[in-house]
This record gives C-alpha cells, sequence and structure tokens, in this order.
C-alpha cells in the first residue's frame, strides 16, 4: 500500500438496480490500482448500500461518486443535485450500517442545496508498507582528540593577527 501518495477518483453514474455492481466493480479496480486492496470490501459495501438507498428513496438518477486517499484515510463520498437525499427515516438503516462499517460518516449540504453523503475508512497499523531496514552506519573506529583550548583574548586589540600564508 503507498501509504504517502495522495489519490482522488470521481465518477458520475446514473443509478439503477443494474448499475450497483459495476459501480462497484469500477471502485474496487481504482482501489486495487492504487494498491489499497485492504479497503476494497468495506468501499464496496459501503457504496453498494448507499447507491440501493438512493434508488429507493431518492427521485433522481444521477448520483456523483468521489473516492481521495490522503495517505492514511480513504473518503468515499456519494451525492447529487437532489435535495432529498438526507438522513431521514428512510435513509436511517442505510446509515446505521454505514456507521457501523466505517471509521466515520456524514452528511452534509452543498452550495447549491444538493446533498452528499460520506464514510471514511482508515488504514489500520498492521496495513501499512513495511520499512527496508537499512543497513547499520559504520562505527567510528579511531577516537579523535578533543581539541586543545584556545585562551580568549579579552579585548579585541589583543587579537594576535596572522600574516596571510604564514599557516
Amino acid at each position: 500500500m503507498e501509504t504517502g501518495v495522495p489519490r482522488y477518483y470521481h465518477l458520475d453514474v446514473e443509478v439503477s438496480p443494474e448499475r450497483v455492481g459495476q459501480v462497484s466493480r469500477i471502485l474496487a479496480a481504482h482501489l486495487s490500482h492504487w494498491d489499497l486492496d485492504n479497503l476494497v470490501d468495506p468501499v464496496r459495501r459501503g457504496t453498494e448500500i448507499l447507491l440501493r438507498a438512493i434508488d429507493q428513496h431518492a427521485p433522481a438518477t444521477t448520483t456523483s461518486i468521489e473516492m481521495w486517499w490522503n495517505g492514511q484515510h480513504l473518503i468515499t463520498a456519494i451525492g447529487g443535485g437532489d435535495r432529498d437525499l438526507a438522513p431521514d427515516e428512510g435513509l436511517r438503516a442505510c446509515l446505521a450500517d454505514i456507521a457501523a462499517m466505517s471509521d466515520g460518516w456524514g452528511c452534509c449540504a452543498t452550495e447549491t442545496g444538493a446533498r452528499i453523503i460520506w464514510f471514511s475508512q482508515r488504514a489500520r497499523a498492521g496495513q501499512r508498507v513495511p520499512l527496508v531496514p537499512t543497513a547499520p552506519s559504520p562505527h567510528i573506529r579511531r577516537m579523535l582528540r578533543v581539541p586543545r583550548a584556545v585562551p580568549v583574548p579579552e579585548r579585541a586589540a589583543e587579537v594576535p593577527r596572522t600574516p596571510v600564508g604564514a599557516r
């Protein structure tokens, strides 16, 4: 897994029962391409849950899906121009499932009044890229002598002048 490389992906899709599986496979392919195979299953489950809920509860058919990877968290956001996509009674069970399978989730509105539901997955400590062991640096075998103490003059006038090239 490449933990330090930020990634972004955007997909506009018309929501229908047939497209849910296709979108899930598309997102899985992008996560595999990003070397985030361990996040494929939770993202697929969360996306399928939200797309099915949107298909049942929202009249709009076009939805945008975005994924951001910042090196530690993958945030998946699903939303569109539909103002009816909100955490209401119809979506409560869907959002409970999202909350149970993700590290965080939320719902927000855009400037146009569209609703976005997002959830995040965090890279676990055991899933990071293993560190490559480095060879130890060679030790200094001989001991260096401590520099001699040089007396510091009290006034600048007492600084001994060394002629150029006398060293």
